[in-house]
């Protein structure tokens, strides 16, 4: 296979996982970078959780474009499954104990704030990693000294 050969990994709804990642991470950034310059005082573990979530939505996007490398898989697969224990955890916790999320982060009430989104992409993330594993690369002969 050529080096100038396109990707098929990065078509159809995977191009629209990876868009959709790359926007939750400049939502989730932006709103943290806001939340910590401004307020950082008011809420710092909820602010704090709103970063953890950009770096994790960033490192998916990067993970998921790179994904036909088995390292970078593992990573996908890394990023994806924790976000989803975020948003699960998060979400839980911002019900049952809401006090301690008066200011709402990324996956406060499972991502309400994002429609939802937080809690429904990682399991579609998930869904594209298991149909799309990268193939296996080839280990050259070596030969017998």
């Amino acid at each position: 296979m050529s080096t100038t050969a396109p990707s098929t990994r990065m078509t159809g709804i995977g191009r629209v996982l990876v868009i959709v990642y790359a926007v939750m991470a400049l939502a989730a950034t932006g709103r943290s970078f806001v939340q910590i310059v401004r307020r950082f005082e008011e809420a710092p573990l909820a602010y704090s959780l709103s970063a953890v979530a950009a770096v994790v939505y960033v490192l998916a996007t990067l993970a998921l474009v790179l994904s036909r490398h088995r390292g970078w898989y593992t990573v996908a697969w890394i990023a994806i499954v924790f976000e989803l224990t975020g948003v699960l955890v998060v979400g839980l916790l911002s019900i049952l104990l809401p006090a301690l999320f008066q200011h709402e982060t990324v996956w406060s009430l499972f991502g309400r704030g994002y429609l939802f989104i937080p809690l429904v992409l990682p399991v579609f993330g998930i869904w594209w990693l298991r149909t799309h594993r990268p193939a296996r690369a080839e280990r050259p002969v070596e030969a017998a000294a």
